[in-house]
């Protein structure tokens, strides 16, 4: 499913772009065995995510939540941001810095992938996007497949290493590798992103 995120009445979504930024699982408790070091990592990860959203939005380029069900096929993302947005939970503050706004998109996936069984190819095309920039956890499953599947329906990949985060620094490095050897992937950091060339390449 598709839609807007906690839209309010007169909030404008951009409906058009070459160009998508897709926020992967960041809307996440992080509450399972072994997260330790990705919630410890999460926090720079999601400062430099809101900043490069920041950007994207001046650029006229449309965040896209693409976040697991947690497997409650009938909860809504609102519902979800709250609770995972909740004190008790190790990932809260990753979700405070990248809470969604009325303009945002967002795709319920029910596994890794942000493609498989979900709606959002059906999104990209009716927002005219074929250069995806990936961000989010972890970098080494759910980024990874959704890159994969990405790359198979030869759209455009940027993974901003800094915008990505893994269990450990050598699985988010191993599959920052592998996405730029085998996907052609851009992964240069953040800051070093041109939005604006990424844009005029695909409008040419």
């Amino acid at each position: 499913m598709a839609g807007a995120s906690d839209r309010q009445p007169g909030a404008l979504a951009i409906e058009r772009s070459p160009v998508a930024l897709l926020l992967i699982d960041v809307i996440n408790t992080l509450d399972f065995d072994g997260a330790e070091e990705l919630v410890r990592s999460s926090i720079a990860m999601a400062k430099r995510i809101a900043e490069l959203k920041a950007r994207a939005a001046e650029a006229g380029i449309p965040s896209i939540y693409v976040n697991d069900n947690f497997g409650r096929w009938r909860s809504d993302f609102r519902a979800t941001v709250e609770t995972c947005a909740s004190p008790d939970q190790p990932g809260h503050e990753m979700v405070h810095l990248l809470r969604p706004t009325g303009d945002d998109y967002f795709v319920l996936k029910p596994m890794h992938s942000g493609f498989y069984e979900t709606a959002l190819e059906v999104l990209l095309q009716r927002l005219g996007a074929r250069t995806l920039v990936l961000t989010g956890v972890a970098g080494n499953l759910c980024v990874f497949f959704t890159a994969n599947d990405a790359h198979m329906r030869n759209y455009d990949i940027v993974v901003p290493r800094d915008c990505v985060a893994s269990n450990s620094p050598a699985e988010n490095e191993g599959a920052l590798r592998h996405m730029e050897r085998y996907l052609r992937a851009d992964v240069r950091p953040s800051a070093e992103v041109d939005l604006a060339r990424l844009i005029q390449q695909k409008a040419r």
